[in-house]
């Protein structure tokens, strides 16, 4: 399934093959939707490391318990040609613009978690 130009439901599928609820999937066609502004941005692929994880894999990874990936609103991605810390930067003042949505924004070493929570949440992984 299409989400966006970019996007597809498949990309942001558990990894243990858990159904998608379908909560989960009207949060993920809004999460791509934000992640596609960046794509346009930025113009290069992202690539989703992860998407939604159902509670079971989410903790099989060291999942946070309220995860946002849970409900279907977190992203860890990539960008091939950029680091973790330039991604953070271009979303952050995406956001700050008010092209992106407010929402969690973390830096890892290998890559770059964004979620639509709605409030503004930083840290560094």
């Amino acid at each position: 399934m299409k989400l966006t130009d970019n996007f597809s439901k498949s990309e942001f599928e558990c990894k243990d093959g858990s159904e998608m609820p379908q909560n989960v999937l009207d949060n993920i066609k809004q999460l791509s939707k934000e992640l596609q502004v960046l794509r346009d941005f930025t113009g290069k692929p992202i690539k989703i490391n992860s998407g939604y994880r159902s509670p079971i894999y989410n903790k099989s990874v060291g999942g946070a318990k309220y995860s946002q990936h849970l409900l279907g609103k977190a992203a860890d991605i990539r960008i091939e040609g950029l680091s973790p810390r330039e991604v953070y930067g271009i979303i952050s003042e995406l956001i700050k613009d008010g092209r992106m949505r407010q929402g969690g924004l973390g830096k890892y070493n290998s890559f770059t978690h964004y979620d639509i929570r709605g409030t503004k949440a930083r840290w560094n992984g």
